[in-house]
């Protein structure tokens, strides 16, 4: 189910980040541009940390559902999908957090 959600949500994601900023939000952001997707991403991001401190099960899903639906915008206006997160995640399997982190290369 999940990766048919995730899915779903993207091809959607796609149809809307050229359609008219009327038609719907999602529209509306890629229309604003990358600086409103950021702010969103952040204020989403920042409502799932209070949503955790108030220990509140259903409110947190809720707002992470939130978090990662703005995340896969930000995907989707970058020409990414949900998918190539997967598919790292994939690639990480079985490999301890430290040895991967310290396998990135710095960036200047």
């Amino acid at each position: 189910m999940s990766i048919d959600v995730l899915k779903t949500i993207g091809d959607t994601l796609e149809a809307r980040r050229e359609a008219s900023p009327q038609s719907s939000y999602v529209a509306s952001l890629f229309h604003k541009g990358e600086d409103a997707i950021l702010k969103k991403v952040a204020e989403e991001a920042a409502e799932t940390l209070m949503a955790s401190k108030d220990k509140d099960k259903l409110h947190l899903v809720r707002e992470v559902a939130d978090l990662w639906f703005h995340s896969m915008v930000l995907l989707t206006y970058h020409g990414l999908r949900a998918e190539d997160v997967l598919m790292e995640l994939k690639r990480r399997e079985g490999i301890s957090g430290i040895d991967e982190k310290a396998s990135r290369t710095p960036t200047a």
